[in-house]
């Protein structure tokens, strides 16, 4: 299960966007009425009045779980009051939306930013405590976790502009990340499908800390893109590949390395057991006893031995020859 927060200024669009389809159903409201979308924003909007000085007093959070996954309407209730409570957002009005127009069952949360004695709710990080309480809920109630994007589960035709330029933004990085040695290699391959690379500075110096996607009049943080995606992640990911380049390059040129002697070619032979039509190679084991092995070894051997021709050589040039007269002289001098 993941969270989202929508930030939202207006109860009427939030109430009409979650409850005026025929795929939504009401599970469960708190202090509104449910059965009408325009009366529950009325009366979010009367109790909004207590604190007129609070402007964006509508909460309005998604929880989507895993596709396939379909917990009843009873836990998805408990899930949700469980979530608010845990976001601080408590003794106000709140409802409870499902939806079923897509994959994957989700639920919109909506309530009241200003509870019910009239006090202001405080709506400091939302969408990150959110995404950690969903987290916990999930382990929780032992809920698949989504761990990555699933590109094959994404509907990109039924996102908003916003959410289908920044899935853009996150397909063409990934397709594009493996085939860059750095970030220029990257810069170049997002202007090709028109996506601008820019940088966040740290203070007046020219050391990068941040980076930004822009496409069209839409920017996003790397890490709004994706966690992975951030400055320091797309760093590491391309040192990882620079290492594992050079890495698949030292065993290509050792696996190409041919050795010239031929006692370590025959054995390289043995180990592989190459088999040829007509012979068996069955025994041929460097580690076994068997003789095959022994006196094919000692074929090599007998092979590699220097051959003396002495054939058509008249006596004294040869060897024997050579060493006779020597041995004569040394007898002639002693005398």
């Amino acid at each position: 299960m993941i969270s989202k927060h929508v930030p939202s200024g207006s109860f009427y669009h939030t109430c009409r966007y979650a409850c005026d389809r025929i795929e939504a159903e009401v599970l469960f409201t708190e202090g509104v009425r449910g059965h009408d979308y325009k009366l529950m924003a009325d009366d979010f909007l009367i109790q909004q009045q207590m604190r007129p000085t609070k402007e964006k007093a509508c909460f309005h959070g998604i929880l989507s779980f895993y596709p396939g996954e379909k917990p009843s309407d009873e836990m998805m209730v408990e899930i949700a009051e469980k979530y608010l409570d845990r976001l601080g957002i408590k003794n106000t009005q709140y409802s409870i939306i499902k939806h079923i127009d897509k994959a994957h069952l989700h639920l919109h949360v909506i309530a009241n930013m200003v509870n019910n004695d009239g006090k202001s709710i405080s709506d400091s990080y939302l969408g990150l405590r959110g995404k950690k309480v969903s987290q916990k809920l999930t382990e929780e109630y032992k809920l698949i976790p989504a761990l990555k994007k699933n590109l094959d589960l994404t509907h990109l035709e039924n996102l908003n502009e916003t959410e289908a330029n920044r899935y853009k933004i996150y397909i063409a990085i990934a397709e594009n990340l493996s085939h860059c040695r750095n970030l220029q290699d990257l810069e170049m391959l997002l202007s090709k499908q028109g996506i601008e690379v820019q940088y966040k500075y740290k203070g007046q110096t020219n050391e990068k800390q941040g980076i930004s996607f822009k496409i069209g009049k839409y920017c996003y943080k790397g890490s709004q893109v994706d966690r992975k995606f951030s400055y320091a992640g797309l760093q590491k990911a391309m040192a990882q590949q620079q290492i594992e380049e050079l890495n698949n390059k030292n065993s290509q040129v050792e696996e190409n390395k041919m050795t010239t002697d031929p006692k370590q070619v025959f054995q390289k032979i043995i180990k592989k057991k190459k088999r040829v039509p007509g012979q068996n190679y069955q025994n041929l084991s460097p580690e076994g006893s068997s003789g095959t092995t022994k006196v094919l070894e000692n074929v090599v051997d007998d092979l590699l031995k220097p051959e003396e021709h002495n054939e058509g050589l008249a006596y004294e040039f040869t060897y024997k020859g050579y060493v006779n007269r020597k041995k004569k002289q040394s007898q002639k001098h002693k005398r």
